[in-house]
């Protein structure tokens, strides 16, 4: 029995657990005749809760148990000299013996795996029927010491509400969690990194060439690891090409979807311009190399601009661009609806005029807001790949012609972790490094943002 029909066993048995539980206390009510404690509802929860949790955690544990007990019961079935010599032949030997079981494989290259294969159905089958059993057997237990609790006086509410509030402690640890985890691994691979590579050098560099240093004694003073090429092509294309975009048309587009436009018109453009938002990346990375790149560099040539690449950075600026006019235009549509009316009827019986009103009252009113939704689209920006790789190309160039090839850290991350890469090599520690950089430099940016927003939202809630 597979685990997902096991766990909706558990679940199935829970459902009935509660159906029980819930029909005792409601029982018990009407012959005592006194007001109980809690509703029945939080009754059935209660043994519900003590029905299916223990198996749930259980059934946890026992799925990462059972395949090392499998896999010592199928080795225990192999005679000391046939065994094989080193882990990986053990480990090669019990995948093909897992793949004749399970069918995955019709033949193997080793056969005593053929020979092993049935020891392993048979091993998987017995932990899976004693799992099973020991599931049901918790599910019953839990269920038969919630029921004897159901009482009128039993305070059920209070016991389920911890629990669910248990619930939510572990739920929103995990993002902690996680983002902790994040944190160290940057760190750890970073420091190792760093202890072979000088931090100033990979900090203030002008030369990125990994591929220089191929052994171990060229590290360190090869001079491959300056970074400030992929800083400097990052910020051109995110922060300073795709902002020329994004900000004047998002701004734009908010003024006119909250001042000019018609409620049914907002209505039918709104979403069409947020449709922008849900579009993949690589479809703009399709659209950018295919489409935009040719565009300017035949414009670049026709200008007499030499040695125009068809992969460059202003390519993968003006797309990027577009695709994150949404993030600007949805926050200063916000903030600018969200400043009070009486600031707007005050301007008008001024004498101001409409235009006058959005230039001097609205929009610097609302300048917070919007400065918060683009220093959010800059960091959406700035971690962006796909467009990058497929428009502005693979050169780590310092250069300011934006007609050139120029890549992004997040592009070099890509770069330096495909294929088969020795993972203890500088070279491939570079990216834990760039990793840890870009981290710290989003996660300014979302704080300043998030500050600014939540100033903005104090003055005018």
């Amino acid at each position: 029995m597979s685990s997902i029909v096991i766990l909706f066993l558990v679940v199935g048995l829970g459902a009935i657990a509660w159906a029980v539980g819930r029909g005792r206390a409601s029982l018990l009510q009407r012959q005592s005749g006194a007001r109980s404690h809690s509703l029945p509802n939080y009754h059935g929860w209660y043994v519900a809760l003590w029905a299916a949790l223990p198996a749930l955690l259980f059934l946890l544990v026992w799925n990462n148990v059972t395949p090392a007990l499998v896999v010592d019961r199928t080795l225990a079935a192999v005679p000391a000299a046939e065994m094989p010599a080193t882990p990986m032949e053990r480990g090669a030997l019990i995948a093909e013996a897992r793949g004749l079981a399970t069918g995955a494989i019709q033949g193997a290259f080793n056969p005593l795996a053929e020979t092993l294969a049935p020891v392993y159905r048979e091993a998987a089958r017995f932990y899976a029927i004693a799992g099973t059993a020991l599931a049901a057997i918790l599910v019953f237990a839990g269920a038969v010491y919630g029921l004897s609790r159901v009482k009128p006086d039993f305070r059920a509410r209070t016991r389920v509400e911890r629990v669910v509030m248990l619930l939510l402690l572990l739920a929103s640890l995990i993002a902690i969690v996680t983002t902790i985890g994040i944190v160290l691994s940057l760190l750890f691979e970073s420091l190792r990194f760093f202890s072979r590579v000088s931090p100033i050098e990979f900090l203030f560099g002008t030369t990125w060439s990994p591929q220089t240093a191929i052994r171990a004694d060229q590290v360190g003073s090869s001079g491959a690891f300056g970074a400030v090429p992929l800083f400097w092509g990052t910020i051109f294309i995110g922060a300073i090409i795709a902002m020329f975009v994004a900000i004047p048309l998002g701004l734009m587009s908010a003024i006119y979807l909250t001042q000019y436009a018609r409620p049914r018109t907002r209505r039918i453009m709104k979403p069409l311009l947020e449709i922008l938002a849900g579009v993949p990346t690589v479809v703009y990375g399709y659209f950018a190399a295919l489409t935009v790149a040719p565009l300017l560099r035949d414009l670049a040539v026709s200008i007499g601009i030499p040695n125009a690449s068809s992969e460059s950075a202003l390519a993968a600026g003006l797309v990027m661009g577009v695709m994150i006019i949404p993030f600007v235009s949805s926050m200063a549509d916000d903030s600018i609806a969200a400043v009070p009316q009486a600031m707007r009827d005050g301007s008008l019986a001024m004498g101001a005029t409409q235009s006058e009103t959005i230039r001097k009252v609205l929009v610097p009113a609302a300048l917070p807001g919007v400065v918060g939704g683009v220093l959010l689209a800059v960091s959406r920006a700035i971690g962006e790949t796909m467009i990058v790789v497929m428009a502005a190309g693979l050169a780590a160039n310092l250069t300011a012609n934006p007609f050139a090839s120029v890549t992004t850290v997040t592009t070099q991350i890509v770069q330096l972790l495909t294929g088969d890469q020795e993972f203890d090599s500088a070279k491939t520690l570079a990216a834990f490094a760039l990793g840890l950089v870009l981290f710290v430099v989003t996660l300014l940016l979302n704080i300043v943002a998030l500050r600014i927003v939540k100033k903005y939202r104090e003055a005018y809630e």
